[in-house]
């Protein structure tokens, strides 16, 4: 049943005097038909509602029962495939006779409740375009608990049709999106185009421009993302620049994919070589060139070991041009390795603890292929957030003018405190649907314990120093003295020991964030070697053979899944445990190989070695109990703690007095000088422009 009539038949570009009417998204298909991701484009599966949380609970466990029973359901009906010849262009698909299709997916649903929460766009107009005797075209929207309702249906009659559909958005409060389906009659239908467009005053169809900030020390990834940038038209046409920190030890311009890059970027494509400033003090570097040139209203960074869906960042600029006021866009994040699973929907800093996570609601490591958008009630209300993650995320200059550029952080919390700083100054954050990246999950990642494991802890610091409204930062440092122990009993002392000088830099004050930017990491790195567990063992005659003093309980080894109150248990007896003296043969031999998914505290703490792989798969370390640099670290964290937080007040203030200053541009060019200096120099031995093209 048809519940409004919304179909219009006017011209799809007619406009009320007075108006403009802009181009908002436009339906799209995978580049190169991959297949691998084609579920985020088109669904061929029908829609099966999951329940609703007040019945089955909120947990991901339950919705996870849930989703499987659905998914059972739905093999028992039968799953319908799409075939690579099926995507006509990059705008057209192929309906087969007597199917249907649904864009009711992740990069053609029209995500309604965000376009009428931070918008002046009250209304859009959907426009399809089907060539197919008998196709029909049938309109959908959804509310904010995942209900759907159709909203309208048109049918080819004479060959083919171009139908248009004003659709309000007044009824998307708290969420909910827009979409239409498809359906094959006697033949194929082709869906040859659709476009969302709205109604704007004038002055505010007037589209922005970007300049695109990427820091890479990986030439072959960054030169495909590169590559990727160059060959989408439509964002051609907001491009300014795409300026690139070359900071590793291999140069871009030397990566055999470079070549095809700079052909299809031109004179767009600016490279700047720098020192490794980290991820902060490249993308601190675009913010500046951005402001410098003083053309782009945007600066977006974009990490450089991604894959980009182009047609978002065109979304993203179009977006931001019609926030009602000055808002951060960014995009999600799918995984790289399995690319329809979403790993990133939307970003929070909760309060009390001070750690980052998804935002209250979002179920993360969620797989479109699975469990469709239609289908999965918790994708349908609006998320917000408290930042954007810097793999996509596009900054007015605005904001970059009143709140400063990027934290000297080299990597962590960059992002997520530059994001709080911007809340606090009246800039709001959109993490907006359709626009996204694939990239590597964090997940695989070992930078909780490596020498990213320093910049965790300072930053993270730093950033509730800065923005904490808590008593000394809420529960964060009791979590901090927690994770210090657990490191200690599961010896992982060279984390323990990048940890501890973290909070002694924190300490020490802001003074020396721009100064020690670039030599931090060299004197870390340093500093760890000799420790066991920073010690890789990658050739497997290095690793040596497994031996028990004896067999274990039963047969059976410590499990890395326990119940709460075991953990608390555990947490009590492990620290008294490492005051023993350790086995002499456990020192030459492990006495039990963790896989990286169980390295859990509690399993290793019961070891007194162990051979522990890293989570990337490609070597392990060999752990060993060590008496005497247990007691040490426990005795110097406890002294550390109780310091912070006798001078939380003390060290907050200083940290937000010097906060202008140390983000500041002038701040940030002194930090830069040595290579703009040098660029400087070659402009004028070469007489040439100062960077490569």
């Amino acid at each position: 049943m048809t519940v409004a009539h919304t179909q219009t038949t006017e011209a799809a570009d007619a406009v009320s005097p007075g108006m403009s009417r802009v181009l908002l998204m436009r339906q799209i298909m995978p580049a190169g038909r991959d297949t691998d991701v084609i579920k985020l484009y088109v669904d061929p599966d029908p829609a099966a509602l999951d329940a609703d949380k007040f019945d089955i609970g909120t947990s991901r466990a339950a919705h996870e029962a849930n989703a499987i029973a659905t998914r059972l359901q739905n093999a028992a009906k039968g799953v319908s495939q799409v075939h690579p010849d099926q995507i006509e262009s990059r705008t057209a698909f192929r309906v087969e006779m007597g199917e249907v299709a649904s864009f009711g997916t992740y990069f053609n649903a029209f995500p309604a409740s965000y376009w009428r929460r931070h918008t002046i766009v009250s209304e859009v107009r959907l426009t399809v375009r089907v060539r197919g005797e008998g196709a029909t075209v049938t309109v959908y929207r959804s509310m904010a608990n995942g209900r759907s309702q159709r909203v309208d249906s048109a049918s080819v009659e004479d060959g083919s049709g171009e139908f248009s559909f004003d659709l309000p958005l007044k009824p998307f409060v708290d969420g909910g999106w827009y979409w239409y389906d498809v359906v094959a009659a006697d033949e194929d239908a082709v869906v040859e185009g659709a476009e969302w467009t709205a109604e704007v005053p004038p002055e505010k169809a007037t589209r922005g421009s970007v300049t695109i900030g990427i820091t890479t020390i990986l030439p072959d990834f960054c030169a495909k993302l590169l590559a990727q940038l160059g060959e989408d038209g439509p964002l051609h046409d907001h491009l300014d620049e795409i300026v690139v920190m070359d900071q590793g030890k291999d140069s871009l311009v030397e990566s055999e994919y470079y070549p095809e890059a700079a052909e299809a970027l031109g004179d767009t494509l600016r490279i700047i070589k720098q020192g490794n400033l980290g991820g902060s003090g490249g993308f601190a570097r675009a913010q500046y060139e951005g402001l410098k040139a003083g053309r782009s209203t945007y600066v977006m960074m974009l990490d450089d070991d991604t894959e980009c869906e182009t047609e978002g960042i065109v979304r993203a600029l179009t977006f931001a041009d019609l926030c009602r006021k000055t808002t951060i866009v960014g995009g999600h994040m799918f995984s790289i390795f399995q690319k329809t699973q979403l790993h990133s929907f939307g970003e929070r800093v909760a309060p009390y603890t001070f750690w980052w996570g998804s935002a209250p609601g979002v179920f993360p490591g969620w797989d479109f292929a699975e469990r469709n958008l239609r289908s999965t009630r918790w994708l349908h209300a609006r998320i917000d957030v408290d930042y954007n993650p810097w793999f996509m995320c596009l900054i007015p200059a605005e904001v970059l003018r009143e709140i400063g550029l990027s934290l000297p952080f080299f990597i962590k919390w960059d992002d997520s405190e530059y994001g709080l700083r911007a809340k606090e100054a009246g800039f709001p954050t959109v993490t907006f649907p359709g626009a996204a990246v694939w990239h590597v999950p964090w997940t695989d990642k070992n930078d909780a314990l490596d020498w990213q494991s320093y910049f965790h802890v300072r930053n993270r610091v730093i950033a509730a120093l800065l923005h904490s409204k808590y008593p000394r930062g809420g529960r964060l440092l009791r979590e901090s003295l927690n994770h210090q122990i657990k490191h200690s009993v599961s010896m992982q002392y060279s984390t323990v020991a990048l940890r501890h000088k973290a909070l002694e830099d924190v300490l020490a004050g802001p003074e020396q964030l721009h100064e020690t930017l670039a030599t931090t990491l060299p004197e870390i790195r340093e500093m760890v070697k000799g420790y066991d567990d920073a010690t890789y063992l990658v050739d497997p005659s290095q690793i040596p053979e497994v031996k028990r003093h004896k067999l274990p309980r039963k047969g059976r080894e410590p499990s890395p899944v326990i119940s709460g109150r075991a953990a608390t248990v555990q947490a009590l007896l492990q620290p008294l445990r490492q005051l023993r003296r350790p086995r002499e043969l456990a020192q030459v031999h492990p006495e039990a190989e963790i896989m990286a998914q169980d390295a859990r505290w509690h399993k290793i703490a019961r070891y007194d070695s162990a051979l522990v792989s890293l989570p990337d798969q490609t070597s392990a370390a060999f752990y060993r109990r060590d008496r005497e640099k247990f007691v040490d670290q426990v005795r110097r964290t406890l002294a550390i703690h109780r310091r912070l937080a006798t001078e939380w007040d003390d060290l907050a203030r200083r940290y937000q007095e010097a906060l202008p200053q140390i983000t500041s541009p002038e701040a940030w060019e002194k930090t830069f000088g040595p290579w703009l200096e040098q660029d400087a120099q070659a402009s004028t031995t070469e007489g040439g422009p100062e960077d490569a093209r």
